[in-house]
């Protein structure tokens, strides 16, 4: 595993090793208050940074420190940002002159390490492949970032081509980053593939970051990290200079631990796109009159709303019994807050279980998408230009854990003989769009006539993942402290145990983030179950260790 500990950012600065922990509190230093990073929000950084009790130079130190002291045991964070320093130099710079870009103006974020940046850091999606390969310029998603004065703190690790390579290997492995854990539970499996972005968020290594989906990416590392995780409709994030698994279906979106955080960052990230067509679709891309994401958090979201169940979808995968109770005890405490709770089932859902053709079409996307981001490259060090190319790098460079970690998902691609410029690939592309579409979320939307649907998160991410549809995660519960420990196929995580977290998945149809996020909010406040259970490591090291 590589990774470059930034010791001159901190190095004037002696600090303890991470700790276990109880309940959080701020530091009084001089009758100022600090806050927590494991639990501070945007907005109480922005009025540290506006009061000047600390600087953006303050934030990135205390964020690198937190980083240096759990990265060894956690495996979070591939490669920090050389230039982080620099850039909240001259976001403080411009502060003190009155200019500000923004409500993310010097705040470090983390990104997926397959979200392109030109810069000293490196785009490899967990692969040695990549590693020194160069893009023409940032991705859309850094450029908004960058432009919405955030720090792009560096690149966290990720289940390796946002796992799509190997049917047999672990959540949170990249043969670049290493194996990525969870820091609720000793091993612990921290879901995948934006497992660095989630484990990361979670114990404050940064305000947020940005993971990928195709299915289940953001929402499944969110749900089990105790994060609020948003996978916006694909075409809203742009998806440009993003190292690809599908067009049809890959989606950038933040991973926070407040529905409001999330929000603020999906405002700066959401957006038409020249290089991505697909964005051309968003309703408002033509009149630039964007949903305000944050005025969107709204405590009474659900008064008057029919929220709908997809109760055909439990049945058919009936959840853990702990999953089950705190599901049942979210319906009731939405329909206490005003809502009518309809059953909004998923006609199709029973045929879906036995169709492939899911797998086709992600199969193909890869085949063509991969070869077309690699076309981009200005510099490719390896001299790979297509799926061929990477299996035969892939099996025969020793770090990359072949055949112990194997290559059949690229087998099959290549198996397939045909891309997404097939008739056959369009073939499949209908059969799935009719499972998440009329037979799937849509019509379950259409059909009963709810603005959202509800799910465990575990349930969740499958059939929106066919149609391209917004869904949102808030923590819902923890598994409790006498649970079993169940290891996952691999052997070597912990793929359930004693305070694991997991979500309830807010369901909508394309475009409906704002009000997602408004439901969200409404079940997050009256609930706040982010703070029942605590991580059992986080960082020591605080904002006013820097400051002071």
């Amino acid at each position: 595993m590589r990774f470059v500990v930034l010791s001159a950012l901190v190095s004037a600065v002696t600090f303890a090793s991470a700790r276990t922990v109880g309940p959080f509190t701020g530091t009084i230093i001089k009758g100022q208050q600090f806050p927590t990073l494991i639990e501070v929000d945007l907005e109480q950084l922005q009025d540290g940074l506006e009061s000047g009790l600390f600087t953006s130079q303050d934030l990135v130190a205390a964020y690198v420190a937190r980083i240096n002291e759990v990265n060894s045991t956690l495996h979070m964070v591939t490669e920090l940002n050389p230039d982080a320093m620099a850039i909240a130099k001259t976001a403080d710079a411009l502060r003190a002159n009155g200019t500000l870009l923004g409500p993310l103006h010097g705040i470090p974020i983390l990104i997926k390490n397959n979200i392109a940046t030109n810069d000293k850091m490196n785009n490899t999606a967990g692969s040695w492949s990549l590693v020194g390969s160069k893009v023409p310029r940032d991705s859309t998603m850094a450029a908004k970032l960058r432009k919405a004065g955030a720090i792009i703190l560096g690149k966290t690790n990720l289940s390796q081509w946002a796992n799509y390579r190997s049917q047999n290997t672990s959540n949170g492995w990249s043969a670049y980053g290493g194996q990525t854990y969870g820091a609720y539970f000793p091993g612990q499996d921290p879901s995948g593939s934006s497992s660095g972005s989630g484990v990361s968020s979670s114990i404050g290594l940064a305000l947020a970051a940005l993971g990928t989906e195709t299915s289940g990416s953001i929402l499944s590392p969110s749900s089990q990290n105790n994060l609020v995780g948003i996978k916006p409709t694909v075409g809203l994030t742009s998806r440009y200079l993003v190292i690809p698994i599908s067009e049809h279906q890959d989606t950038i979106g933040p991973m926070a631990r407040s529905v409001k955080d999330a929000a603020y960052l999906l405002q700066a990230i959401a957006g038409p796109d020249q290089y991505d067509n697909y964005t051309s679709a968003i309703p408002w891309a033509k009149t630039g009159a964007a949903p305000d994401y944050v005025a969107a958090c709204n405590y009474n979201a659900f008064a008057g709303k029919r929220i709908g169940i997809a109760r055909n979808v439990l049945a058919l995968n009936p959840p853990q019994p702990a999953v089950l109770a705190a599901f049942n005890t979210a319906v009731a405490q939405i329909k206490a807050a005003g809502a009518t709770i309809v059953d909004a089932n998923f006609t199709g859902y029973q045929q879906y279980l036995s169709n492939g053709n899911s797998s086709i079409v992600l199969e193909a996307d890869f085949v063509s998408d991969l070869a077309n981001y690699l076309s981009q490259l200005t510099y490719n060090p390896n001299n790979i230009h297509n799926l061929t190319d990477e299996r035969n790098f892939t099996q025969s460079f020793p770090a990359e854990m072949y055949p112990t970690r194997d290559t059949r998902i690229w087998d099959a691609a290549l198996a397939l003989g045909f891309n997404n410029s097939d008739a056959r690939f369009a073939a499949a592309y209908n059969v799935t769009t009719y499972f998440g579409g009329v037979g799937g979320i849509l019509g379950a939307i259409a059909d009963n006539n709810v603005s959202a649907v509800l799910l465990p998160t575990p349930l969740s991410p499958g059939i929106p993942a066919l149609i391209g549809s917004p869904v949102i995660t808030v923590p819902m519960g923890f598994y409790p402290a006498n649970t079993s420990v169940v290891m996952n196929g691999f052997g070597n995580l912990v793929a359930r145990g004693p305070n694991f977290p997991f979500g309830l998945s807010f369901m909508g149809a394309k475009w409906s983030e704002a009000d997602l996020i408004g439901f969200a909010y409404a079940y997050e406040q009256r609930t706040f179950h982010r703070n029942d259970v605590q991580p059992y490591l986080v960082p020591n090291i605080e904002i006013n260790d820097v400051v002071s």
